[in-house]
């Protein structure tokens, strides 16, 4: 489902894909924002500056993997600036608990638990393409991009308590779809 490039989105990816300079200002003075947006719930207030410098970075380095049939410029961005958070998010976590984890050995999954993993990732993905759109959205901006409640609401012009009812009957609608391989 190829949806059509904004002007912003094509200059952009043009200027990146032939390594021009102007490409990086392009992304950030078109596309910051949005990275923050993305960046600020996950990683704080005080790493989303540099959350956005990371992503920026990830993106030139990949534009080559952006594929327009595959899905929007948008959507694109927005995936590697919720992982870079992430990453961020991880490092500062594992910073803070190092300490506590020195002693303990590392073990790895098992082929079976891989394939657990695996068939549930794609038993919610699955259950997540049987949601209505809004509902989608809902699951997404809380759980994906860990949104505060409130701010959710305040976007979405209603109430918290409205929200987490909504979010409510969400998980429950996915709980009951997928009950078999969640149970354990």
């Amino acid at each position: 489902m190829a949806r059509k490039l904004s002007e912003n989105e094509r200059k952009t990816v043009e200027l990146m894909r032939r390594h021009d300079e102007g490409g990086m200002d392009a992304l950030l003075l078109y596309f910051a924002p949005l990275i923050r947006y993305v960046a600020e719930p996950i990683a704080g207030e005080a790493e989303a500056e540099d959350c956005v410098q990371e992503a920026a970075l990830r993106a030139w380095e990949r534009i080559d993997s952006f594929d327009e049939k595959k899905g929007s410029f948008k959507a694109w961005l927005t995936a590697i600036a919720r992982n870079a958070a992430l990453d961020r998010a991880r490092r500062r976590k594992r910073a803070e608990t190092d300490e506590l984890e020195e002693g303990i050995p590392d073990t790895a999954p098992t082929a079976e638990e891989l394939v657990i993993k695996k068939e549930r990732r794609q038993a919610l993905l699955s259950a997540l393409d049987g949601l209505h759109a809004w509902e989608k959205e809902l699951f997404y901006r809380k759980y994906y991009y860990m949104q505060p409640t409130a701010q959710i609401a305040a976007e979405l012009g209603t109430t918290e308590r409205a929200v987490e009812g909504r979010l409510y009957r969400v998980k429950k609608k996915l709980a009951d779809r997928l009950g078999r391989y969640f149970s354990d």
